[in-house]
């Protein structure tokens, strides 16, 4: 078990900064490596619908059976929450979020405890693999693992099936290995781009052409707006034994030069055209790209908890600060007491977040 100091409780409220899920997930997985109780409360306070929601809960009840811990307050709509955690275990552990709520979402939640086991664990997580709100499943294997691997991290992920809004039933199972501590992480410098890449799927009952058009118009685009780069976006009919119910979407990865990796991602919905899903990824994509950052928006925020964890001094170059990563180092700086400083580059070249981590250890390994 990951060591700590005290035994006080941490209380957090839940409706500050980002005031949703996110401080909810950051403040349990650190109470979680730290041994010690935490309360929060105005539970996505800064929500149009206030309060746990099944995803929210399941999370919680997850991180709950790692730690063999007692949880209070855990049904949808509470506005407070108190879990008292024991010491973080390895085996099976399995979240069922019976809605389209996002394993991703319970991924990140997870992980980082997962790694200051005392051994290999696994995770089997059910709901949403291409949910709205939350980064595709593909988004977590291909651009996240790569990317935390460098601070010495390594899961396996195996897509059992898909599930899609609003029905869920998706299933992922995860594999985590223990560390002695995570490494700093130093990135800096993006270089060329080397490669942009992607999929566009459909499930289901929609048509394969569907996918086709996304992806034509994907690379029509990215063809127009980058011509030295090699650019091929793939068009996916997913089979019908590994999918639950119909859903469609595009991702786009580009790859440069020195190994980082930023995405743009869009779901289909009811109404709205193949080639406006594609143009939304796009989009998305080439915002993150104009910045001088090595990493996208989507992930400069998953990075500061494994960064404050780490031992020395990790820099990292991303765009403008989103809320999602204020939210995070608020956190890491209120209950980890990592030292976080964030360095404006300029408005066009975004920031350079600097963090000296506290070195946690993993004390069974």
């Amino acid at each position: 078990m990951a060591s700590s100091d005290s035994d006080e409780s941490i209380e957090i409220d839940g409706s500050i900064m980002e005031g949703g899920g996110q401080i909810l997930r950051n403040a349990v997985s650190f109470a979680c490596l730290l041994n010690s109780s935490v309360r929060i409360h105005n539970i996505r306070g800064g929500r149009s619908t206030p309060g746990l929601r099944a995803q929210h809960m399941t999370g919680l009840q997850l991180i709950r059976d790692i730690t063999s811990g007692k949880l209070f307050g855990d049904e949808i709509g509470s506005m407070a929450v108190t879990l008292h955690p024991s010491n973080i275990g390895c085996g099976t552990f399995t979240a069922d979020t019976k809605t389209a709520g996002s394993v991703c979402l319970l991924m990140q939640l997870a992980l980082p405890c997962l790694l200051f086991a005392p051994a290999v664990s696994k995770l089997i997580l059910k709901g949403g693999t291409n949910a709205e709100m939350a980064p595709p499943i593909e988004y977590m294997t291909d651009v996240m693992r790569p990317i935390v691997k460098k601070l010495g991290v390594q899961f396996d992920c195996d897509i059992i099936s898909r599930g899609y809004f609003p029905k869920g039933g998706g299933e992922v199972h995860v594999t985590v290995n223990p560390i002695k501590h995570l490494r700093p992480l130093q990135l800096l410098e993006r270089g060329p781009l080397a490669r942009i890449t992607g999929q566009a799927f459909v499930a289901g009952v929609l048509p394969f052409r569907v996918a086709q058009t996304m992806a034509r118009e994907a690379d029509r685009i990215l063809k127009k707006k980058y011509p030295n780069v090699d650019v091929n976006i793939e068009p996916v009919q997913e089979p019908d034994n590994k999918s639950h119910g119909n859903g469609s979407g595009i991702m786009v990865i580009a790859e440069s030069k020195t190994g980082c990796r930023l995405a743009g991602s869009a779901l289909g919905r009811k109404g709205v055209p193949a080639e406006e899903v594609a143009r939304n990824a796009v989009d998305e994509l080439t915002n993150n790209l104009q910045h001088g950052g090595c990493v996208d928006d989507h992930l400069q925020d998953q990075l500061v908890i494994f960064m404050a964890l780490a031992k020395g001094h990790s820099s990292l170059r991303c765009g403008p600060l989103t809320m999602h990563t204020q939210t995070a180092i608020y956190v890491a700086e209120k209950i980890m007491k990592a030292k976080i400083k964030v360095q404006e580059v300029s408005d066009k070249e975004g920031c350079i977040i600097e963090c000296e981590g506290i070195g946690l250890q993993n004390q069974n390994l």
